[in-house]
Order: structure tokens, then C-alpha cells, then sequence
């Protein structure tokens, strides 16, 4: 196939795929106000806190069969094999995660104790029911990522969001559950769509479980736990220091800059749920290689000049988007958004390990990448809060990228377009230090972030077909 047609495949589905992404995001932007309003910064940073908590129970839990169960169900050629994939990853997965409820409702206490939430066992519970939930959602929404029913997907998406936004609204503005029922309520649609895709996969998710499909699955999948455990360090943990070191307050104000470059996040679940059923579907290995090449500057390109409009406008959305007492969010939005955008490129990188399946030293990279993180928050936190913490996480992102490189072009050499990268991003962080370190007003900010694309072309970053394509798009390039 042409790479063009596959860039277009790629596109479309990542593009549907975000269509949920892209409700729930601009519902939470819209709702972000409410939250902030009925919700002081302590509260909300408690939020935060048990939302990584279950983000780092769902890895242990699942160990590693989720990333497996894609490379797997592509290696299966009968549909009779591709079937026993299904259900022996679902039956782990439903009673892995019914392990985590119990020990959750059962040590609601002692969990929340360790995890500073001022004994609100309540809290500990509702995260508890919501990680069973999202933990068995997402295994079901697979099925439609690896048959490529995008359609499907996003209705399912579409449908959990609204419902998960009403109940929010419910449980928050009119309940005055607080976090409780931040937490309640974000799970509350995923249940709900759950139970109706049971029904719908009723069919699919007969009673067979394969030990011996599960051993090499395990196999495949085990080396990533250690790696995605790494992931949630660099992620979440910095919430943990800012409350040790600053406040919970400090925590949820940073969380807010966390949710204004979270923009990133949108274009990255959309395309994260796209990547793995694509790439691993381009079966000869020079179109692949290929493929990857231009998706990786292309992705960074793009993600890049996302970051530059989240950071050169950073006091605007903040402004925008948050009650006075979040203002200081905006020193940290910047360089969360372009953290986010060399993760991107780390996702395409890391995807040559797994075709290679030569995945076991996956977790020495993430690792490193984890213990830049903690050195620096270690060291930043306690002089500089939640700014501190954001730097860590620009700084092990870059680590990551490096370190995905070397090993993944070893197991897996791809030519990439290394001048381009360098080019696309340097650019975006350029405009950006240009528009926040001279504190130039909102117009001439955003004329930079508009001047963007232009800068590439000044700096003959476009090959000559991708210029002969602009020219027909936008008149000012055949100038």
C-alpha cells in the first residue's frame, strides 16, 4: 500500500478516534471553571492523588496482558486463534481487576492513610469501584481498536462522556459531594457503556482461557510492566513531592496546568488508540519502516506547534479556564505541553521494540527516564514547587525520546528524519521562550504561534511534495 494511503488510514482513524477525546475535552474545559469553583485546590489535589493511584494499580494489575493482546491478535491468521486471544485477555483482565476491587473496599483505611487523603476512606472506595470499571472498559474497547471499527468506538466514547459529565455535574454542583463526587461520577459512564458492550460482545466472551497462549503473552507482556510503571512515575509521582515538600493546594494548582497542557493528551489518546492496531498491521517490514519514518515528523510537527500555542498564550488560558486563585498554573503549562510532545515521539519510537518483540529491556529505558524524574523532583520541588516539578517532567521525557532511540534503532532500524525532528521542535521552543521571556502581550503571541508554519518553510523544513501540496492548500507558500 501507498504510504500516503496508509498516512490517510492512520489519519482518519486517529481523527474518529478522537472524536471522544475531543467531547471530553472540551466538556472538561468547559466544566473546568465549575470544578475549581465548588472544589478548593486541597480538594482537587486529592482527586489527583487517587487518579494515579489507580493508574499505577491497573498496570500491576493487568501485567502487561493489554499491550500483548494487540501484537497477538495480529499474529493470530485464524479467527478461531483470534478469538482465544480475545477471551483469554478478557478473563484475566476481569479477575485481576476484581482482585483490585476487593483489597481496595477491604484496606480503604490503611490506603488512605498512606496516601496523605486525611482518612477519607470514602474516596479510596469510589477510586477502587472506578478502577474496576475503566480497567474491564478498556479491555472491551479494544476489540473495536483491533477490528478498526473506529465508528463504533467513538460512539461508545461519545456515550461514556456524556454520561460521566452529567453525573459529574450531578454529584459535584447539586450533591456537594466534593471529591467523592468527582471521583463517582467520572466512573459513572464508564459502567454504564461497560455493561451495554457486554451485552453487545455477549457472543465473543464465552468461557475459555488458554494457559498456554496466556504464558506467551506474559512473556511479551511482563518486560512492559516495570516500563509502564516507570511511565506513571514520570506522570503522576510528582504530585507526591509537591505534597510533601509544598501543599495540597500546590498540587492542585499544578494539576490545573496539567489539565491546560492536557490538550496534548487529547491529540495523543487519539492517536495512541489508532497507533498500535495500524502499526502492527503493515505486515511488510520496508513499508513499515517507511510509514514510521514520516508518521514520527509528522506527529512532532504537529504536537509541537499544539505545545507552542499552549505555552506562548499560557496566562490567557489560564485566565480563561481557571478560577484567580489557579493563576499560577501558568508557569508550568509551557513546558508540560512540550513535554507532552516529545512523549509523542517516544510512543512511535517504542512500537519498533514490540514489532521486533524484543521488548525485555523496554523497562531500562523507562527506568532511567523515571529516575531523571525523581533526582530532579527531588532536588526542584522543595526550591521551586509545582515550576520544579514540571521541569522534571520536560527533562524525563527528553531522556525517554534518547534513550527509545538507541535502543529501539538497535532491535529495529528505522531512517528517520532527524533534521526535520530537530527543526520542528527547536522552532516551537524558540517562538515560545521568544513570546514568554519578553512577556509580549496576547496579539504579538499569537501572531507567533501563527508564524509557525511559516518559519518551518524559511528553514526549508517541507520536501518538495509536501510544498507542491501547501501550495495548493494555502496560496501565501506559493508566493
Amino acid at each position: 500500500m501507498r504510504l500516503g494511503q496508509e498516512l490517510k488510514r492512520l489519519g482518519r482513524h486517529s481523527a474518529v478516534y478522537g472524536l471522544g477525546g475531543l467531547v471530553s475535552r472540551i466538556l472538561a474545559t468547559v466544566l473546568l471553571p465549575l470544578y475549581t469553583h465548588y472544589l478548593p485546590p486541597g480538594s482537587y489535589g486529592r482527586v489527583e492523588i487517587v487518579t494515579a493511584a489507580t493508574a499505577v494499580l491497573a498496570i500491576v494489575l493487568q501485567l502487561g496482558i493489554s499491550s500483548a493482546f494487540f501484537r497477538f491478535y495480529f499474529d493470530a491468521k485464524e479467527q478461531r486463534e483470534k478469538l482465544t486471544v480475545i477471551r483469554t485477555s478478557f478473563w484475566f483482565t476481569m479477575l485481576m481487576s476484581t482482585v483490585g476491587l476487593a483489597l481496595g473496599l477491604i484496606f480503604a483505611g490503611p490506603i488512605a492513610h498512606v496516601l496523605g487523603l486525611g482518612g477519607d476512606v470514602n474516596l479510596v472506595r469510589a477510586g477502587a469501584v472506578g478502577l474496576w470499571a475503566q480497567t474491564n472498559y478498556q479491555q472491551l474497547t479494544a476489540l473495536f481498536r483491533v477490528e478498526e471499527r473506529s465508528g463504533q468506538y467513538a460512539i461508545a466514547s461519545v456515550a461514556n462522556v456524556l454520561i460521566t459529565v452529567a453525573a459529574m455535574v450531578l454529584f459535584v454542583a447539586s450533591f456537594h459531594w466534593g471529591a467523592v463526587g468527582l471521583v463517582v461520577g467520572n466512573f459513572t459512564g464508564t459502567l454504564v457503556v461497560y455493561v451495554v458492550l457486554l451485552a453487545y460482545r455477549y457472543e465473543q466472551l464465552g468461557l475459555e482461557f488458554d494457559r498456554g497462549l496466556f504464558r506467551k503473552m506474559q512473556h511479551f507482556g511482563m518486560p512492559l510492566v516495570p516500563s509502564a510503571l516507570a511511565l506513571w512515575t514520570i506522570n503522576f509521582v510528582d504530585r507526591e513531592f509537591i505534597v510533601h515538600y509544598k501543599t495540597a493546594a500546590e498540587v492542585g494548582v499544578y494539576s490545573a496546568a496539567v489539565k491546560i497542557a492536557g490538550v496534548i493528551t487529547f491529540v495523543m489518546v487519539a492517536f495512541r488508540t489508532a497507533w498500535p492496531a495500524f502499526a502492527y498491521s503493515i505486515e511488510d517490514d520496508r513499508d513499515a519502516k517507511r510509514t514510521y519514518s514520516f508518521v514520527l515528523t509528522y506527529l512532532l510537527t504537529f504536537t509541537s506547534w499544539v505545545a507552542l500555542a499552549l505555552g506562548a498564550l499560557a496566562p490567557w488560558w489560564v485566565q480563561l479556564l481557571t478560577d484567580p486563585r489557579y493563576q499560577r498554573a501558568e508557569k508550568g503549562v509551557a513546558l508540560l505541553a512540550f513535554a507532552g510532545a516529545v512523549y509523542a515521539g517516544y510512543v512511535v519510537l517504542a512500537i519498533g521494540s514490540g514489532r521486533a518483540r524484543k521488548t525485555q529491556l523496554n523497562w531500562v529505558v523507562t527506568g532511567i527516564g523515571a529516575l531523571v524524574n525523581v533526582g530532579l523532583n527531588f532536588w526542584l520541588v522543595p526550591r521551586y514547587g509545582m515550576v520544579g516539578a514540571a521541569i522534571a517532567t520536560a527533562a524525563a521525557y527528553v531522556v525517554l525520546f534518547v534513550g527509545m532511540t538507541l535502543y529501539a534503532q538497535r532491535v529495529y532500524p528505522v531512517a528517520y528524519q532527524w533534521r526535520r525532528i530537530v527543526t520542528c521542535v527547536g522552532v516551537a521552543v524558540g517562538l515560545t521562550v521568544a513570546a514568554r521571556a519578553a512577556d509580549l502581550p496576547l496579539a504579538p503571541s499569537f501572531l507567533l504561534v501563527l508564524a509557525y508554519p511559516l518559519v518551518l518553510a524559511a528553514l526549508g523544513f517541507y520536501l518538495p511534495a509536501e510544498r507542491q501540496r501547501l501550495r495548493r492548500l494555502v496560496p501565501i507558500f506559493s508566493k
